[in-house]
């Protein structure tokens, strides 16, 4: 397993602890900052195996395939607490987790044809901002509700925005879908 790869799965490995510190908060409020800088730390992984893999030649189809589902359940999970939490509504959640669902299984349709289809920059743009957005969510200074409100709304749109892309850049993989 190259190091790109190893980043992946260190990052897919850290979300329980994430998960733990947001909601169990084995030491109390400093749990906040711990689930942070985990977070931070597993965020920086996805940026730094796609720059590794890219630089050194060390791309392969378990990194296609598992970079992104690590970002989704990452992503995902950290916001899953978040609703138990109350600082994000659990609509925008089922947005976000509705079109990584459609895109993983338009992924899996494209793989049946021998179709690997990589991540576009909506998607980059996407995944940024939702990760920016839990960052904020998990500070959770009230200074900050107006930007974190924007950069919620933002998240969200460009949820909206990638999955539409996303389909119409690839819709030719949907042509003769049984």
């Amino acid at each position: 397993m190259n190091l790109p790869n190893k980043l992946t799965m260190l990052r897919i490995i850290m979300i329980p602890f994430v998960v733990v510190f947001l909601l169990a908060r084995p030491i109390g409020d400093a749990s906040d900052y711990v689930a942070l800088v985990l977070f931070i730390a597993a965020s920086l992984t996805d940026m730094a195996d796609g720059k590794i893999a890219r630089k050194y030649n060390l791309i392969t189809n378990f990194g296609k395939f598992m970079d992104p589902l690590a970002d989704k359940l990452l992503v995902c999970c950290s916001m899953i607490c978040l609703v138990q939490l109350g600082r994000i509504p659990a609509w925008i959640v089922c947005i976000i987790v509705a079109r990584e669902f459609a895109i993983s299984g338009f992924r899996l349709i494209a793989a049946e044809k021998g179709t690997v289809i990589a991540a576009n920059y909506w998607g980059k743009f996407k995944t940024t901002f939702q990760m920016i957005m839990i960052i904020l969510m998990i500070l959770n200074v009230p200074a900050l509700f107006i930007l974190t409100t924007i950069i919620m709304w933002i998240a969200t749109a460009l949820t909206i925005i990638s999955l539409v892309t996303y389909i119409a850049q690839n819709k030719d993989v949907l042509k003769d879908a049984d």
